[in-house]
């Protein structure tokens, strides 16, 4: 890709925006694992928290910059264990299906990366990233000439109101709410409860689109991270006439370079191109290979099998979100010719242990869990030092704020668990407390972490009934507020460097809803109370409102027991071209990968 100099681009740097509540981050799916220097990684990581820059019209134009030795032709086949339980834009809120988004959808804005750890935002569907008026409280976004979905329908900014006003309809439970409570606050779809599908939409102070080609956001408070919101998944353009509803889930329209051939549900995935698709409008993304075939259902150790043989079609594969299997890696890195097509990377997830707080009750449990916990256990499941690093806290080392001394459980000391002091914990608490159900995924990975936590617990006297939740709807499940479980791992990670777009959507308890991350269910007057002060404050005043947060949250409520930072190691064919980390999707970047033969 081109780097901003070369574009001209005048870019705006985007302060720190501790004080927003962008949440353009995501949920961990059923995966995850870089080096073994844990030290040099997070040095590394903290690469990823610089500012993200906002770009003009001339870095927002197309084409993207050409890969160096790229070709055109032949069809990548994509290894995949878990299938995708969405593919409705709205519905995309997991890092999966956010990587197959970036192939076939399109929206306002979107990142662009250079490969050296800078991030910015550009215009996508839109001209450039924005422009922001009346002290940030108005965005105007003007779209682009010539944009078309698969049908050659052009896209229009009635189609932009549309993609927005379908967020607030009820079959839309999935994605993110972000937009829509900023526009119109936490009960978002009183406003307009049949998503725009009659005859009410949303008023013009609120969402204005005075011609075909200009979209107006009005907000009641500046909001500097709108940019960056829009460029998620889930906010990508649903063409008005073609949306079937709950329907569109399963044969959405395109935007972006390829579009669907054939879809079986957990089992394959055919990508062709899209032939209204036009690079003269996309700075970011690639149309070399023909297509993509997705194979559901491959475990990670197949995935690895087939990676380091690199024999036929393996040869043109790549894992997606996947990784190296744990207990393949020596055989990975022992071998030069294959540890050179592998690509590594810290991620921005805290994986942790998370509590239904509706359920688990009694805050000596909690502890008594945080401290019984074995992060080495776990950590060895993902591949040792080459998966993860133990997390004593869950602020992660790619988050601006991170505290790498802060350690109020000790689990920096006792990685494998302070089962003493969870004894002395659970002492006095009565046995039906002390019964916990625990959900995991029917993935290799899931399994591994069942066994681990089994058995750090059982240790403490804790007895635990673990309950298998099919991984595509892993999140889906856990994210029902009458859920029937007890304790569940998951996964959250900001998408660019804020603390705000960690507390909120996780610990606001504005965010408890079906389908919401805040999959603790927590409810906090004093964390609503930090929140809502941090989003009035400059930046540096609001880190030190943040740290206050997560030091309350983490040790006077205690919703999610800190376990791992994860560590991103994938596996390709050797006739894979232009493979690269993407620090924003913390996977192999998919919008410049070619065949080289």
């Amino acid at each position: 890709m081109k780097s901003q100099t070369s574009r001209r681009a005048r870019a705006i740097v985007v302060a720190l925006a501790a004080g927003s509540l962008a949440l353009t981050a995501c949920s961990k799916n059923e995966g995850g694992s870089s080096g073994k220097d844990s030290k040099k990684d997070q040095k590394e990581a903290s690469t990823q928290s610089k500012a993200v820059t906002y770009a003009d019209a001339a870095a927002s134009a197309g084409p993207a910059e050409e890969v160096p030795g790229a070709k055109s032709g032949g069809t990548i086949q994509v290894y995949q264990e878990a299938g995708l339980s969405h593919l409705d834009p709205g519905q995309i809120y997991v890092s999966d299906a956010g990587q197959v988004a970036n192939l076939l959808f399109r929206g306002l804005t979107n990142f662009e990366e250079d490969g050296k750890g800078n991030v910015s935002v550009v215009g996508d569907l839109a001209t450039d990233s924005g422009k922001s008026s009346d002290g940030g409280k108005t965005w105007t976004f003007t779209l682009k000439d010539g944009i078309k979905d698969q049908n050659g329908k052009e896209i229009t900014s009635a189609d932009v109101r549309h993609s927005v006003e379908r967020l607030y309809a009820k079959f839309i439970f999935d994605g993110p709410t972000y937009l829509q409570t900023w526009l119109s606050g936490p009960d978002y779809r009183k406003a307009l409860p049949d998503g725009g599908f009659g005859k009410k939409h949303l008023p013009d102070s609120v969402l204005e689109t005075p011609d075909d080609k200009t979209v107006i956001f009005h907000f009641d408070t500046p909001r500097p991270d709108l940019p960056q919101t829009l460029a998620m998944p889930g906010y990508s353009v649903v063409p008005e006439e073609s949306d079937t509803k709950e329907k569109y889930d399963k044969a959405p329209v395109a935007t972006g370079p390829y579009k669907i051939a054939e879809y079986k549900v957990g089992k394959t995935l055919k990508l062709v191109k899209n032939d209204q698709w036009d690079p003269k409008t996309d700075s970011v993304r690639h149309q070399y290979v023909d297509g993509w075939n997705f194979d559901f259902g491959v475990t990670e150790s197949t995935q690895t099998k087939r990676l380091i043989a690199d024999q036929g079609a393996s040869k043109s594969a790549i894992q997606f979100t996947g990784s190296v299997d744990s207990t393949q890696i020596q055989d990975v890195i022992g071998d030069p010719a294959v540890n050179k097509r592998t690509i590594k990377g810290y991620q921005p997830y805290v994986m942790q242990l998370t509590f239904n707080l509706d359920r688990v009750k009694n805050k000596k449990v909690r502890d008594a869990v945080t401290y019984a916990v074995n992060s080495k256990s776990l950590i060895a499941g993902e591949g040792g030092a080459y998966g993860g690093d133990v997390a004593p806290n869950l602020f992660a080392p790619t988050l601006p704020g991170y505290e790498a001394d802060y350690d109020p459980y000790g689990r920096l000391k006792a990685p494998q668990g302070d089962i003493e002091k969870a004894k002395e914990l659970l002492k006095d608490v009565p046995a039906a407390e002390k019964k916990l159900v625990f959900a995991y995924g029917n993935t290799e990975q899931g399994q591994k972490r069942k066994v681990a936590i089994e058995d750090a617990l059982s240790k403490v006297g804790i007895d635990v009934v673990s309950k298998e939740i099919d991984s595509a709807s892993y999140y889906e499940q856990i994210g029902k507020l009458d859920n029937p479980y007890d304790i569940y791992i998951t996964g959250w990670g900001q998408d660019w460097p804020s603390p705000g777009t960690v507390v909120t959507p996780i610990y606001d308890g504005d965010q408890v809803a079906d389908g919401a991350p805040n999959y603790s269910h927590m409810k906090d007057p004093k964390v609503q109370e930090l929140i809502k002060k941090a989003l009035t404050q400059e930046p540096t005043e609001a880190d030190k409102t943040w740290k206050e947060a997560h030091r309350y949250i983490l040790e006077e409520v205690n919703p999610a027991a800190p376990l791992w930072y994860t560590k991103q190691f994938q596996l390709y064919g050797s006739n894979i071209g232009g493979a690269r980390y993407s620090t924003e999707s913390s996977y192999i970047d998919v919008t410049r990968l070619f065949l080289k033969s």
